[in-house]
């Protein structure tokens, strides 16, 4: 097996042993911490610190303990986190909230980084594209990452055990479900309690074993990234002060301010699946209790089209692969509007979330992937980037979660999907002029042609003077 795709294989396994705790715990915050909103609080601080982290440490994290340590260090960061919910309270969650938001953003701009390095050096080793070894690389990331989803709410849904709601759903309840849902309208018709300290002890154990798990496997099997590589090298000299304040220089390239709206909705359509479709449509509609079986429904598709469209690329294009994703996701947020939910079309939730998957497996591999081709020799800034405007994405979905209608919300999701398919088609009309990326193999004989037409025509022009 090719080494750097062993590396690649192992980065996703830890992530998904890592993720696994992180996303079903995450998806638990406001079910477990409901009083006075420590749950919603929690998870707006995360991201809040991200977007904060995202501005300064990627770039000089990655710059002095490079993209292995800067991973299992980071990893750490998310252990803290499941230790605190072992005692919920402000002074336990708020702190370790933060602690893991600092930690999140060097963590996925190491990942993206490494991901993208290892298939830029491949590439030339083989010949190949360099575009086409990232697009692989990154499907085959999200490929084992994206079923953390899957193992994650299977096991809380085992460990917790929550019985369905006693009493059938009544047609005025109904009513306030869907795009109707609004704040001051939301039924209480699915409420649970909060289940016995017990099986969140044993259910916070399991997170936390397998958080520690990501870190050995990590710190044990991952090989570093090549230092002889010449990126590597240009940047050795560099002082860390100007790491610093990468993040905010890369803003300079107008490609990556274009692409801002495109980075944000990841944000936005996340926040919206995890916190609005799952409260306002299925535990609203079916009850909480099938809550965790949709969301595997949608990590499965998710994590197999990350594998299909991270290889399909190279066949397709990205344009036409965010072309499909688009119409998608627009298709989806139409029929969310029109659609009312009711209890005797269950498959209809399930078929939603698959359709879902499949959109989101496009804007996660393909966003990561042009993040990686059109900045390769200031990725750690790019994903830096990435990370920011992503994570504020997130912020500003959970900021209104509470405030607004789900129609609003979804009419909201739409503009920055439109916004971002325009800012996205004018990065493709920049890059359109430009030669086409060339292999390490291209190069060297483009470099070897090159010097024998120097050759010739200097050849000629003594000829010319001896005549």
């Amino acid at each position: 097996m090719d080494s750097n795709l062993k590396n690649v294989i192992i980065i996703a396994i830890g992530f998904l042993f890592l993720f696994t705790a992180y996303g079903a715990l995450q998806n638990l915050q406001s079910s477990l911490n409901k009083a006075a909103g420590l749950g919603v609080t929690t998870l707006s601080v995360i991201y809040a610190s991200i977007v904060v982290s995202s501005m300064f440490l990627p770039p000089v994290i990655i710059k002095k303990f490079g993209c292995k340590w800067t991973i299992t260090v980071s990893m750490c960061c998310y252990i803290t986190f499941s230790v605190g919910n072992f005692y919920a309270s402000w002074y336990t969650l708020i702190p370790t909230s933060i602690i893991l938001g600092l930690g999140a953003a060097p963590l996925w701009s190491a990942e993206s980084t490494y991901l993208a390095t290892s298939g830029n050096i491949h590439a030339k080793k083989t010949g190949k594209l360099g575009k086409d070894v990232v697009n692989h690389y990154f499907g085959v990331f999200y490929l084992i990452f994206q079923s953390s989803g899957v193992w994650g709410n299977l096991i809380s849904s085992l460990v917790l055990r929550q019985e369905p709601p006693k009493g059938d759903i009544t047609k005025e309840e109904l009513m306030n479900c869907g795009a109707n849902d609004c704040y001051t309208t939301t039924s209480t018709n699915t409420s649970t309690k909060r289940p016995a300290d017990e099986l969140i002890y044993t259910l916070l154990g399991i997170y936390t074993g397998s958080g520690i798990l990501a870190v050995l496997l990590v710190a044990m099997f991952l090989d570093p990234v090549p230092k002889d590589s010449e990126e590597n090298e240009e940047k050795n000299n560099v002082p860390i002060g100007t790491h610093f304040l990468a993040t905010f220089q890369h803003l300079k390239d107008k490609r990556q301010c274009l692409l801002i709206p495109l980075t944000m909705y990841n944000g936005f359509e996340q926040g919206f699946l995890s916190g609005d479709y799952t409260k306002s449509y299925v535990t609203c509609a079916l009850g909480i209790h099938l809550v965790g079986f949709v969301m595997i429904c949608f990590s499965a598709v998710n994590s197999i089209c990350s594998l299909l469209f991270g290889k399909l690329s190279q066949y397709t294009g990205r344009k036409f692969l965010y072309a499909l994703g688009s119409a998608i996701h627009f298709t989806c947020m139409i029929f969310l509007l029109l659609w009312k939910p009711n209890p005797s079309q269950k498959i209809i939730f399930f078929l939603f979330a698959a359709f879902w998957g499949v959109g989101d497996a496009i804007f996660q591999t393909q966003n990561n992937a042009i993040y990686g081709v059109l900045f390769m020799k200031n990725k750690e800034a790019a994903f830096a980037n990435y990370r920011l405007w992503e994570s504020l994405g997130f912020v500003i979905a959970f900021g209104y979660s509470t405030f607004l209608c789900v129609n609003i919300k979804l009419y909201i999701v739409l503009v920055v999907l439109i916004l971002s398919m325009v800012t996205y088609g004018t990065v493709e009309v920049l890059e359109h002029g430009k030669p086409p990326e060339i292999s390490g193999a291209e190069e060297k004989d483009n470099q070897a042609e090159e010097m024998v037409t120097q050759t010739k025509s200097k050849n000629d022009k003594v000829l010319e003077e001896i005549q």
